[in-house]
């Protein structure tokens, strides 16, 4: 098929790479002039793992193309994803104006009749809003005489559905590739059976398309993010309670998890969730449910553990050095939100930075991937902060560690040097990555979420 992605982020350009991977042709277009001519030479904006191969094997095989035009985009296709950004706005619901400047764009150019799909996380409600505002730039055309009433009446026959994308950052590409589930929200049974048509060579091992109304297939990204991130929050709280009364949350987890209604995915507690959904969506669920007269007390709750759950982490360390940490110097383990990634958008290290040497404290900090964007946005003010290109030179006289990030290459790392380099043997583990006893008996000082000491 023929299809156009709007929008080169982490969901358009994965999006575009996987469509053109399974030999569809794509355009994908970007107003940024320059990560479009860079994406034309191979330099991909984020690190994904597997999307910088798949890119220029599709790109230079001539399935996958990168323009700013949006009316060449226009022209060429049969479907249109819109995958643009949907800020969190200052009420805490989604900003749409990114998407709805594309389906103005798409009314004032649309040269026939096409499916318009909404990619990005929005609202419920928003794909009548693109509707709408399609349909208005059309009737525009027609009043100026642009087109005629044949031509107008045959581009009224575009139809809008939304597409939630369920994508991991770190592991994107494989979600994409094969995926749980792909929901798809319809009204017109011709364009559910087309998108149908189109993601089966993504479900063809196993049924996993799920057809259903446009309003529940948005509501459903919103409540997918919602529930994962309870799932986080709920642990971190449960950790908190551990503490307080001498038990064992690594314990209590294995315990939890062997339940298959509850499993082991995502009840790893730790220093709060970040990144560009979670805190997002769950803001945005909540602004949703007022909206409609309903009081989101558990989802409000979950926000409110995630925010507090920083502040408990970095009361650790300061409670640790009775609350002056001034003059102190920190290795700082882990900068991204997650591992596999460089995304720092709310990423629980910013907090822990800011608030270290907001106090006096200096940081050394290595992260596989992540220092470039630390460097020139997140974290680019403070001049408290070094980075170093691997993690043991970090440790050099510094007066503690801080783990903050699981990257692989953090889970086994060499205790002996660790001592040997530190002014002071302290880990504080915001992953609960290493084995307490163990590093008890070496002579570290181990601090954990959720283990009573």
């Amino acid at each position: 098929m023929n299809l156009a992605i709007v929008g080169t982020g982490y969901v358009g350009l994965v999006t575009g790479a996987c469509m053109a991977q399974m030999g569809n042709n794509v355009i994908c277009v970007d107003i940024d002039e320059e990560k479009i001519e860079k994406l034309k030479q191979g330099i991909i904006p984020i690190y994904e793992p597997g999307l910088e191969e798949i890119v220029k094997e599709n790109f230079k095989i001539g399935t996958l193309h990168f323009t700013t035009d949006i009316k060449e985009a226009l022209e060429k296709s049969e479907i249109l994803f819109i995958a643009v950004g949907t800020p969190q706005g200052e009420d805490g619901s989604a900003d749409l104006q990114y998407v709805l400047a594309v389906a103005k764009e798409i009314g004032q150019h649309m040269t026939h009749p096409l499916i318009v799909v909404d990619k990005s996380t929005v609202p419920v409600g928003t794909a009548d809003k693109v509707r709408q505002t399609i349909q208005k730039e059309l009737k525009k055309r027609l009043k100026s005489g642009q087109i005629s009433q044949e031509k107008y009446e045959e581009l009224m026959n575009f139809d809008v559905v939304s597409n939630p994308e369920f994508l991991k950052e770190g592991d994107a590409v494989n979600d994409f590739l094969k995926p749980d589930r792909v929901v798809i929200g319809a009204d017109d049974p011709k364009s559910m059976e087309k998108l149908k048509e189109l993601y089966a060579p993504f479900t063809r091992s196993h049924e996993r398309f799920i057809g259903m109304d446009i309003k529940s297939a948005e509501l459903t990204k919103y409540a997918a993010n919602a529930m994962l991130a309870t799932k986080i929050s709920f642990m971190n709280e449960m950790a908190k309670i551990a503490e307080a009364v001498g038990a064992d949350i690594n314990k209590v987890r294995v315990g939890i998890g062997s339940d298959k209604r509850i499993g082991y995915s995502f009840i790893y507690p730790g220093v709060g969730y970040g990144g560009s959904c979670f805190p997002k969506d769950v803001k945005a669920l909540e602004k949703i449910a007022k909206d409609a007269g309903v009081e989101p007390k558990i989802v409000k709750a979950v926000e409110e553990v995630n925010k507090e759950q920083r502040e408990y982490f970095l009361n650790k360390i300061l409670s640790r050095f009775d609350g002056d940490v001034s003059g102190k110097t920190f290795a700082l383990w882990g900068l991204s939100f997650k591992p596999e990634t460089d995304d720092m958008r709310e990423a629980p290290s910013i907090t822990i930075v800011q608030e270290l040497t907001k106090r006096g404290a200096k940081i050394k900090a290595y992260d596989p991937k992540a220092m470039e964007e630390a460097k020139n946005y997140w974290l680019k003010d403070n001049d408290s902060i070094e980075y170093f290109d691997n993690k043991y030179d970090t440790l050099n006289g510094s007066d503690a560690m801080i783990l903050v990030t699981e990257w692989k290459e953090f889970r086994s790392p060499d205790f002996y040097e660790m001592k040997k380099r530190l002014a002071s043997p302290i880990i504080f583990d915001g992953r609960n990555q290493y084995n307490k006893e163990r590093l008890e008996e070496m002579g570290f000082e181990y601090h954990q979420i959720g283990v009573g000491r």
